[in-house]
């Protein structure tokens, strides 16, 4: 069972979104089921603001950012709006007194990534990242095997976030230019998720690591593309365990395949974003597939289970329960794995030590703290 936003003592939690896509309707549909209200959207124009807030159910379309940042009667801002425009949205926001769920990467630097940190804590605001993929009762149910000693010492690690959406030259989206984008796509986009899930699992940070990079079309409907299609990655954990990391959004028939495999000395976890009722578990002797169920879960991994065994959980379900955290969070709770900004600035940190590798030819680079 997730925490009821409505023990949060502030009542009904006012939302306001920037951004009107994909992902505004995922913020959207979590807001509501934690309680939320939606009081007001703005998009990048007047008219599309107005259709946004029609189709989201928004009290009323802002005229644009500004206008909705300043609204008194807004209390958390959900951003969904291009990658280069986080860092002064968000620090407006918070510098506005809101609490803040930005979507990742938190920003297109590690250095601002760390001043909009530090601004939230020196602002007494939530700033939450959307890593979703920590709430999938399974993976949390791996993460409570590896602190409890059953899977033994960490060995090495096999995983994987692999997509096909720009499989194509003629695929194109603004993520594909840094103007827009950032710096990075493929590693800030998915391979953030993975490295947070990674880290979030185990218990313990990637220490150095050596990357190479690939861009598939130096063109991509006609524009020239400055981002990278592929990243490979070799890590070494802070306990000295190995892992080949592979991040594709070209990989044929992968819509969204996250795969988490780690290596113990006692047993194996994999775990599938595809399959996510399941856990395999793998030993010397036999192997098993656990499927989620409250009745014998761990603690954390049953508090996210919204319905009995045998109904099918996924994404919108993972995330519905992180905005239900960020929103007890603003109430003064402390929800166990809520990624902060300051997960956000971590982010950051190995987008960078990526590419600094990957500029080196896969040069062995330390990760900073």
């Amino acid at each position: 069972m997730t925490t009821d936003v409505t023990d949060t003592g502030l009542g009904t939690i006012r939302a306001g979104i920037l951004g009107g896509g994909f992902m505004a309707r995922v913020h959207r549909t979590a807001a509501r089921d934690a309680g939320g209200e939606l009081r007001a959207i703005a998009t990048r124009s007047a008219s599309s603001g107005r259709q946004a807030a029609v189709e989201l159910g928004a009290v009323r379309a802002e005229i644009d950012a500004a206008a909705l940042l300043d609204a008194d009667d807004i209390d958390v801002v959900h951003i969904c709006t291009p990658n280069a425009t986080h860092v002064e949205l968000a620090l407006r926001a918070l510098e506005s007194g809101k609490h803040v769920i930005c979507e990742k990467p938190l920003a297109t630097s590690a250095a601002d990534a760390r001043r909009l940190a530090e601004t939230a804590v020196s602002r007494g605001r939530v700033g939450a990242v959307p890593f979703v993929y920590r709430y999938h009762p399974m993976v949390r149910e791996a993460r409570a095997r590896v602190a409890g000693g059953h899977f033994g010492e960490l060995l090495t690690l096999d995983c994987s976030y692999l997509q096909d959406w720009m499989l194509l030259p003629t695929d194109d989206d603004w993520r594909v230019r840094a103007a827009s984008g950032g710096s990075s796509r493929a590693f800030a986009d998915i391979g953030s998720h993975l490295c947070d899930l990674i880290e979030f699992v185990i218990g313990q940070r990637i220490r150095s690591l050596s990357a190479r990079t690939r861009r598939v079309f130096a063109e991509r409907a006609g524009q020239a593309v400055d981002t990278e299609d592929i990243v490979a990655i070799l890590v070494e954990t802070e306990s000295g365990a190995l892992g080949t990391l592979l991040i594709s959004q070209m990989a044929a028939g992968r819509k969204n395949a996250l795969t988490l495999e780690l290596h113990g000395s006692e047993q194996t976890l994999r775990f599938e974003q595809e399959r996510p009722e399941e856990l395999w578990i793998g030993m010397r002797d036999e192997s098993r597939l656990l499927l989620r169920d409250p009745a014998t879960a761990a603690p954390d991994s049953a508090r996210l289970q919204r319905v009995p065994s045998g109904h099918t959980m996924g994404y919108q379900d993972a995330f519905n329960s992180f905005i239900a955290d960020v929103y007890a969070a603003i109430g003064g709770a402390s929800p166990d794995g809520l990624p902060t900004f300051e997960d956000g600035f971590r982010s950051a940190v190995l987008t960078e030590a990526v590419l600094a590798s990957a500029a080196a030819h896969g040069r062995w680079t330390e990760v900073a703290a």
